[in-house]
């Protein structure tokens, strides 16, 4: 029988290495080696690297998910300051991270959506739920006059639309190890779909 604390320990060195290598660059090997277990720990706890993948993805969708209480769901900004922290919260991260290995969520979507069904339909589930509470501060971004969308879309709609720009922001960033694809996308979306109605002159 492995040690309880095998699991926990394949999961955490199993997340770098998945975050550095990718999902199909990850060997088992090179998980356990990082996780400082032995091999077979790994089929006592996973019984595939399938399955191994959706705890992982979970795991890192929890992790965002407290950026989000702090930023999207911070109830003592305004909501379109809720956004623009998000944004800057994510971009910090990648900085910690030298502009490279990007997002888990969005990497697994490049990589495993066409090889396994229950990630994909895994990662079409927090898709779903990651964009709600974008749609949220959207919506009362707007009903509190401090943007002006000519859009006439749902707010969730445009809640996708930012989410996968933003998804394809991090992706040049980690082509070009530059934050300047982010910066660039804050400047044009909260000159545009986020501009903030101009002030009538006196």
């Amino acid at each position: 029988m492995a040690r309880a604390s095998n699991k926990e320990q394949i999961l955490h060195g199993g997340l770098e290495v998945v975050r550095t290598r990718g999902f199909n660059g990850a060997g088992v090997r090179d998980i356990t080696a990082t996780a400082g277990v032995p091999q077979g720990s790994f089929s006592n706890h996973f019984a595939s690297k399938e399955a191994f993948g959706l705890e992982i993805l979970d795991r890192y969708f929890v992790d965002i998910g407290t950026v989000v209480d702090a930023t999207l769901r911070h109830d003592g900004l305004p909501p379109l300051g809720r956004l623009r922290a998000y944004f800057d919260a994510v971009t910090d991260r990648l900085a910690e991270r030298g502009w490279r290995d990007g997002c888990l969520i969005g990497n697994l979507s490049l990589e495993s959506a066409e090889h396994s069904e229950l990630i994909r339909r895994r990662l079409a589930e927090i898709f779903s739920a990651w964009r709600q509470p974008f749609a949220v501060c959207l919506a009362e971004a707007v009903a509190a006059g401090q943007v002006t969308v000519d859009i006439d879309l749902p707010a969730v709609d445009l809640a996708d639309f930012l989410l996968a720009s933003w998804q394809g922001a991090i992706m040049r960033m980690k082509v070009e190890r530059s934050p300047e694809p982010l910066e660039r996308f804050k400047r044009i979306v909260f000159s545009t779909v986020l501009r903030e109605p101009s002030t009538p002159s006196p």
